[in-house]
């Protein structure tokens, strides 16, 4: 590639090697989802003020702060200058590109409105990057709170305790129960840290991996997180909101509802729902109306069943769709913002809740041996 590029400025080259890269912190940085976001509305943009193809493609890969995100766009350039569609460019990348974004670059080039069908998939990508972002944000407390309860738990037991125990062994008397039970718990803990750590290291590394290679495992976190209590309510409407948006996106570009709905399934973020949305394709493509499909998996509330049946009626799917999805993702802030305040006292509550428990329990022995004075 990089000598393909140099003959096209008139350079021969007589040897190319590739530039050695630092042993620590020095590698390229990953392409993150955000890069290519924020690709897709540069792009957009630019065709919409008119920018031909390959030059919009050209001042976008060499303004971008990231190197490989950067050589990833000049490599679909020059595909593109080879005489590729954009879409066929964009699928020789399936880890950056997915077939969402390949079917509606496709079916705009087909049109001969690219620059409208980038809009919109610019758009989708802001709404769905949001809807991931407010997600991530609800899910941030809870796993905060655990956190900093294990740690402040393990400094506790590991420095704390230990003092008292050396205190309470001068006194030479009995222990309340409640204390004895603390003081046991600090002795496996600085006894046995390097094991608890390497298990704990390696039940999470264990989870994770089965949460990526086993679809089953994650269909059964999946399912479980859904009827989490104030989580699952917000993972609803998140993976409503994805399907809404998604479907609503493809459908106004052209795209078949049943190839559509293919697509969908793969970006409502939850595999319950991807498995339903598949079933429902199975069903819409022997004819069975959307809406009815949609009725039958019970996992779609009636206002959204009902706004797509009055889509379908009128023919205005997409933008019924569009409207489910606004209202849905303003319902994901809403409950972010409101799942934020409750866990802020909360986190105070539990970790003082926690350090109180340990700090009784290390001062009934004093409190007992005032009362025996």
């Amino acid at each position: 590639m990089a000598r393909v590029d140099l003959r096209r400025q008139g350079i021969n080259p007589t040897k190319v090697r590739k530039k050695p890269q630092p042993l620590f912190g020095g590698g390229k940085k990953k392409i993150t989802a955000i890069d290519l976001t924020i690709f897709t509305r540069q792009l957009a943009t630019m065709m919409a003020a008119g920018v031909p193809l390959v030059q919009a493609f050209e001042i976008v890969g060499r303004g971008h702060e990231n190197p490989a995100m950067a050589e990833l766009i000049l490599t679909v350039k020059s595909d593109i200058e080879g005489g590729s569609a954009m879409a066929e460019a964009l699928r020789k990348h399936p880890r950056y590109f997915d077939d969402l974004m390949c079917n509606l670059v496709a079916a705009g080039e087909q049109a001969g409105v690219l620059d409208i069908l980038l809009d919109k998939i610019a758009v989708y990508k802001e709404k769905t990057e949001s809807i991931k972002g407010k997600i991530k944000k609800a899910l941030f407390y809870p796993a905060a709170v655990i956190i900093v309860a294990v740690v402040v738990t393990v400094v506790i037991m590991l420095f704390v305790i230990p003092q008292f125990k050396e205190l309470f062994t001068s006194f030479g008397a009995d222990l309340p129960g409640f204390t004895l039970l603390v003081i046991n718990i600090s002795d496996f803990v600085r006894e046995w840290w390097w094991m608890i750590g390497l298990g704990a290291g390696a039940l999470g590394y264990a989870i994770a991996e089965l949460f990526h290679r086993s679809r089953k495992f994650r269909e059964l976190i999946d399912r479980a997180m859904l009827r989490f209590p104030i989580i699952g309510p917000i993972l609803h409407k998140a993976a409503i909101a994805r399907f809404a948006r998604t479907l609503a996106t493809m459908f106004a570009a052209g795209v078949p509802l049943v190839e559509a709905l293919n697509s969908v399934a793969g970006a409502t973020g939850n595999v319950v729902y991807g498995e339903a949305i598949l079933t429902m394709r199975e069903e819409v493509a022997t004819g069975q109306s959307l809406q009815l499909a949609m009725r039958q998996r019970n996992l779609f509330p009636h206002i959204v069943v009902q706004m797509t049946a009055i889509g379908e009626e009128s023919g205005s799917l997409d933008a019924m769709l569009s409207k489910v999805a606004d209202f849905y993702e303003e319902q994901v802030d809403n409950a972010v913002d409101a799942l934020s305040s409750l866990l802020e006292p909360l986190i105070m509550v539990v970790i003082g809740g926690l350090v109180g428990s340990l700090v009784v329990a290390m001062y009934l022995p004093i409190f007992k041996l005032a009362a025996v004075v």
